[in-house]
């Protein structure tokens, strides 16, 4: 069976057997995964250069963070009715021809600031 499906029907399991799903709705959804990612992102905000070290210490916290973000968002393609597998498969295929690999391999400039 398919992994992230596996993934989403717990995650729905959750939320069903709390009856949170009255309160789930995209929007919600969307402003929670912003927030969570605003939690990852600190995990980062006094790592200087984020060394091997650090990453080691705070492993476990930013695992949690990041597992936060991807159940809201695999909650709200749940809710949305998105083919996660299909939506991430065709926003490869656009960005692969937005970055072609000989204009942009080793650059980390913008798609616009190219060739």
């Amino acid at each position: 069976m398919n992994d992230i499906k596996d993934l989403q029907d717990k995650i729905i399991a959750f939320r069903d057997a709390r009856d949170w799903k009255q309160y789930h709705h995209p929007k919600e959804l969307a402003i929670s995964i912003v927030i969570e990612a605003s939690e990852l992102l600190e995990q980062f905000q006094w790592a200087k250069g984020a060394t091997k070290e650090y990453m080691e210490k705070h492993r476990m916290d930013i695992g949690e963070e990041l597992a936060d973000v991807l159940i809201y968002a695999l909650n709200l393609a749940h809710t949305m009715d998105f083919d996660v597998k299909e939506i991430v498969e065709d926003k490869l295929r656009k960005s692969n021809k937005k970055y072609p690999i000989e204009k942009v391999k080793g650059s980390d400039r913008k798609y616009t600031e190219y060739d």
